[in-house]
């Protein structure tokens, strides 16, 4: 990419596309093209046609997704299939027809099976079955991926993949019912410290292991493939560490300063028991994470506390 290279972020004021936004910015980027999803519906080809044949991108970072935790992925099942098959399909299309000269897609890790080997490689892509309760988001994204293979194949498109572990940092999700797991932590104990609330609920039993990227990481990490990855697999993006859920739990507890109990509802599910991601092919592109999970939530907390009117409602 050139300092004057139009590049589109599709998804620019979720939590991946503005953080690829806040990186293109600090580094000079200047004409980045944006539409908010009131100005351009992505699930409309029509309209995604438009806009490409209009703004005729150079490069396109496909951020935009239906997103959501457990219970939201559970729940709106139709919703999350549907909605993601849509915009990705609209955007690589048009990416196709008005000559985009590189695309990335960003996947997630729930694309791997459910049971498969841990660290997960990007190999044991549809290896095994995947887990139910995020099914359909996965299978979107898994469709994703594809469709980024098959237009470099049939149409020689430099359309590239990557999959992101569970992200957080600025412009997470604090909603409760829908959010992932370390934002909801920070919602639930800051709210008790503020309430002095003898106890704080925890979902499921805290035994699942998770990995958790500063989304900060991950648009330095986007930017480095898109400036020096060709290549048609897919990459995982992570740390290549993780901890389990009761750690995360009692870490949080500990950045917030809550001092109460921590109750677990085993009757929520746990989910996928390890998501582990293999990141020795990254490693070996030449990148390599720099923000560790203490100081990133750290960066969260900070970032919710100071925008609590935003997020806690």
């Amino acid at each position: 990419m050139q300092k004057e290279s139009k590049i589109y972020i599709a998804g620019h004021r979720g939590m991946v596309g503005s953080a690829i936004h806040r990186a293109l910015t600090t580094r000079g980027f200047n004409n980045v093209v944006t539409r908010t999803s009131t100005e351009l519906d992505l699930r409309n080809q029509q309209a995604v046609g438009d806009f490409f044949e209009q703004e005729k991108p150079d490069y396109v970072f496909l951020a935009a997704a239906k997103v959501g935790g457990i219970v939201a992925n559970n729940t709106y099942r139709a919703d999350f299939i549907y909605e993601n098959l849509m915009i990705e399909a609209n955007i690589i299309h048009q990416a196709y027809v008005n000559k985009v000269a590189k695309l990335m897609f960003l996947g997630s890790s729930c694309i791997y099976p459910k049971l498969a080997p841990q660290p997960l490689r990007e190999d044991y892509l549809l290896t095994g079955l995947l887990e139910e309760t995020n099914e359909p988001y996965a299978i979107a994204k898994i469709a994703g991926i594809k469709l980024c293979e098959a237009y470099r194949d049939q149409y020689s498109c430099n359309f590239i993949s990557a999959m992101p572990t569970n992200l957080y940092g600025y412009g997470d999700n604090y909603d409760l019912n829908r959010s992932h797991v370390l934002p909801a932590l920070i919602r639930k104990f800051h709210e008790a410290k503020q309430g002095a609330k003898p106890y704080v609920e925890a979902w499921g039993t805290g035994s699942p292991k998770r990995e958790f990227l500063f989304a900060d990481d991950l648009a330095e990490a986007c930017l480095y493939l898109m400036n020096n990855y060709d290549g048609r697999e897919l990459v995982n993006i992570g740390t290549g560490e993780d901890l389990s859920i009761k750690e995360l739990t009692e870490l949080v507890a500990s950045i917030v300063g809550y001092e109460g109990e921590i109750r677990w509802d085993t009757s929520k599910p746990d989910g996928t028991p390890r998501k582990l991601m293999d990141v020795s092919k990254l490693h070996q592109e030449g990148w390599k994470h720099k923000i560790e999970l203490p100081e990133g939530i750290k960066l969260a907390y900070a970032d919710f506390v100071n925008n609590q009117e935003i997020y806690a409602v």
